[in-house]
């Protein structure tokens, strides 16, 4: 539909009126601009997550050519290679192997004993912020607290983390629709450099493993060797190597993106409603459930890509196999039938069935981490800075799917 226009600065500024009239047009709706069919409503979006008709990834079953689409250009292959054995683009059973592999490692333990790194860093990050009189929150807490916390918990040395955040951003300019030859260029050469260097911290970390998460994957890797040393591939209950590294690049991007954007967002969110934010200072219990509404509000990851792999019906229009799905994750968490006074921003809503985390079998794994880190760094900035205020417009980034800010300049 013409209302849905992500290619528009005004339509990525507030694309929730646009929303609106989507959800009231219908249940699903062709968007010629990327060649996509367009899900706006909750029940929709939350089924479709689940829907084992629907995948990530079409590959487990059908080959480019029979599944009626041409395969990505050869120059991209370092981008594909990391990005499809990632548990993100894959469906069962590589899937359900990798998952449940990565949370042996990914345990609530390994969470837990990160919470105190988590609050330390975010107080030392909020003082600074403080003792500078202000500042870009963007760049001063949002996005080294936890980039931070994903490189420590990996066990990737102090002296090398300023590299995953510019290799991360590249990484995710694919994930636009209709990325361009330059993004993807750029996005290729992230891939193989931080492939290249995981790789060779893995090396290092195989030869001295400590507490950290790659060398619990290391662990997981090296029951994949037969006695000579060679990979089984694909061998049950296994992880290859391959896998570790597309593992521990997802960590990054995705363990990271939402916190960035919605502490940004969610600041931005709160400094315009200046009645939730005086209410959130006087009741700092509060905070639990404003961290969900701050992410159901302003939805940090605006849609979630699905193929069909068989033909489906939604509302009366057959979805044919080889067609592609947007979920649209914003339009959903503003969706009346299921959120009341969906628009308003309600920092006590209690019934609060937000879906920027996902559902179904790509339920972020990282969710508790990202409420740990939003919680600390939201607490610190409401005890340290009880007078924040908005120091200058505020500059979006221009992309859609994965959206935020790119700077929110900020006094104290």
């Amino acid at each position: 539909m013409s209302v849905f226009a992500p290619e528009s600065p005004q339509f990525v500024a507030d694309p929730y009126p646009a929303y609106a009239e989507l959800r009231a047009a219908g249940r699903v709706h062709w968007y010629e601009g990327s060649g996509q069919w367009l899900v706006p409503r909750h029940a929709d979006v939350s089924a479709l997550l689940r829907d084992r008709r629907l995948g990530r990834t079409y590959q487990h079953r059908f080959s480019h050519e029979e599944f009626g689409r041409t395969p990505p250009p050869p120059e991209h292959a370092p981008f594909h290679l990391l990005n499809d054995n990632g548990l993100l683009d894959l469906e069962a059973p590589a899937h359900t192997r990798i998952r449940r592999l990565v949370a042996k490692a990914f345990t609530p333990r390994t969470v837990e004993r990160l919470v105190p790194y988590v609050h330390r860093l975010a107080d030392e990050l909020v003082e600074e912020l403080v003792e500078s009189g202000g500042g870009d929150l963007v760049s001063a807490l949002a996005e080294p607290l936890p980039v931070a916390v994903i490189a420590e918990m990996l066990g990737i040395p102090e002296a090398d983390r300023h590299l995953l955040r510019p290799w991360s951003a590249e990484i995710c300019g694919m994930y636009e629709l209709n990325p361009g030859p330059e993004t993807a260029r750029r996005a290729v050469r992230a891939s193989a450099e931080f492939s290249s260097y995981l790789r060779e911290l893995i090396a290092e970390r195989r030869g001295r493993p400590g507490e950290d998460l790659i060398s619990a994957l290391i662990a997981a890797h090296d029951e994949h060797l037969d006695d000579g040393g060679e990979e089984r591939r694909a061998a049950p209950g296994r992880l290859s190597e391959q896998e570790m590294i597309s593992t521990c690049a997802l960590l990054l991007n995705a363990g990271h993106e939402a916190t960035v954007n919605t502490t940004a967002g969610g600041w931005w969110t709160l400094l315009r409603h200046p009645g939730e934010l005086a209410r959130l200072r006087a009741e700092p219990a509060l905070l639990p459930t404003a961290i969900e509404e701050l992410l159901r509000h302003d939805t940090p990851l605006q849609l979630f890509e699905r193929w069909v792999l068989e033909d489906i019906e939604i509302g009366g229009t057959v979805l044919e196999r080889g067609s592609e799905v947007a979920l649209l994750f914003g339009s959903a968490n503003r969706d009346p039938e299921v959120f009341t006074a969906p628009d308003r921003l309600d920092l006590g809503r209690r019934h609060n069935p937000h879906l920027s985390f996902g559902a179904g079998i790509h339920y972020c794994l990282g969710a508790p981490l990202a409420r740990i880190e939003l919680t600390a760094s939201f607490g610190a900035l409401l005890r340290r800075a009880p007078r924040l205020s908005l120091a200058a417009p505020p500059v979006r980034r221009p992309g859609f799917v994965i959206r935020g800010l790119s700077e929110l300049r900020v006094a104290v």
